[in-house]
């Protein structure tokens, strides 16, 4: 008999409105008997059907709920899924380089697809989906028709469902580096070691817009493989970008001369202690870009996340020349826009400078936010003029 999950009263309320988690603590009783990563059908208090998902009893996420109607899962399922996925990409332009799958926002829950030119990284973070992984592949096979489809599943959530990190080639042949063409750039990515996936998609559209207003004498601080030093580039004299991995420095100054730009210094070390170096010795850029690392995986750890930003972009003001800019980003879910924006405020006040706001920007649209999960939108980045 399949599991039948029946919620306590009053928990239905955020799961009729969109959201696909049903949390173990939500729960009332559970009927029937079926095995761990099975689909269960999720119920009021009352009986009301409200959807179906793959049941992990090891997850405090005990429900992820993708189905609302009568579909039947399987691999038909997920090509229809993944291909309505992919051509709303295509319809906003993406052709080389866009992420194809964005788990949640695509009503296929803990499944992220990357595109990286003729190759796939695929990332898969519930058990319910693991135990699906070949009909997934199947699917993307049929979709993209790639060289090669890579795992990356070297994510520490995995254990949160019992399960281990994995990578690995699924399908076809995986190179070193793939080369991706974004916002006119060629790029290396290394998809088998890179971060996250390989590359981080969801900033491509705010590292074309820092073409606007980057010139002179810019600075790249958490530089990672370059996106933003290479867009910087071509609108400054100089860029000097930095990074506290060697590797990843490496691909910076192979990235530029894949490029033919010669104008990108690199510095390694910590972008905190650079930072307040650059302060003691009196330096000054046209234009500081900040794109650190989340800082924070919980909500209990988002104040002490908020001293970091206060940290860093206090320095970076300190740095701008007098009408340059500061462009200064988080990818912590767990820091919301207006707690970021307040942050930067309070940075801005005690570095004793007068700052507009001239842009206020968030993930690129092929990672859409599903305003009933808000854990799909993470990311901010404000573009700010400083005086």
């Amino acid at each position: 008999m399949c599991y039948r999950v029946y919620l306590k009263k009053g928990e239905e309320k955020r799961i009729l409105a969109g959201h696909p988690w049903v949390y173990a603590n939500e729960v009332s009783r559970i009927e029937g008997k079926d095995k761990n990563g099975s689909l269960a059908t999720v119920c009021a208090a009352d009986g009301r059907y409200l959807g179906r998902g793959y049941l992990n009893h090891a997850s405090k996420i005990l429900v992820r709920i993708f189905l609302r109607g009568n579909e039947e899962e399987g691999e038909e399922l997920f090509y229809a899924r993944i291909h309505a996925a992919n051509a709303f990409r295509r319809s906003l332009g993406y052709e080389n380089c866009y992420r194809a799958v964005f788990a949640e926002a695509d009503d296929l829950p803990a499944l992220i697809v990357d595109k990286y030119g003729e190759h796939l990284s695929v990332q898969i973070l519930s058990l319910g989906m693991y135990l699906r992984k070949r009909e997934i592949v199947s699917a993307l096979v049929r979709e993209f028709a790639p060289k090669g489809i890579y795992e990356r599943s070297d994510v520490a959530v995995r254990k949160k469902e019992g399960l281990p990190e994995e990578t690995g080639v699924l399908y076809g042949e995986v190179p070193e580096r793939a080369e991706i063409c974004e916002n006119g750039i060629r790029m290396e990515v290394d998809i088998r070691h890179g971060q996250k996936t390989g590359y981080f998609l969801d900033q491509k559209e705010n590292r074309l817009a820092v073409r606007r207003y980057a010139r002179g004498e810019t600075l790249d601080c958490f530089c990672n493989s370059g996106g933003f030093s290479l867009n910087a580039a071509l609108t400054s004299d100089r860029v000097t970008a930095v990074d506290v991995s060697p590797a990843a420095l490496e691909t910076v100054r192979r990235n530029a001369e894949l490029n033919g730009i010669p104008n990108i210094e690199t510095v390694c070390g910590d972008a905190f202690e650079i930072l307040r170096t650059f302060r003691g010795e009196g330096r000054k850029f046209d234009t500081v870009i900040l794109d650190p690392p989340a800082f924070c995986k919980s909500a209990q750890e988002a104040q002490d996340a908020c001293k970091g930003y206060l940290d860093i972009n206090f320095s970076g003001f300190k740095l701008v020349k007098k009408g340059g800019f500061l462009v200064t980003c988080s990818c912590s879910h767990y820091v919301p826009p207006q707690m970021f924006e307040r942050t930067v405020a309070e940075a801005a006040r005690r570095a004793g400078r007068r700052v507009q706001c001239v842009e206020t920007r968030f993930q690129a649209p092929d990672h859409p936010v599903l305003f009933s999960a808000e854990e799909t939108g993470y990311l901010k980045c404000l573009i700010l003029r400083v005086d």
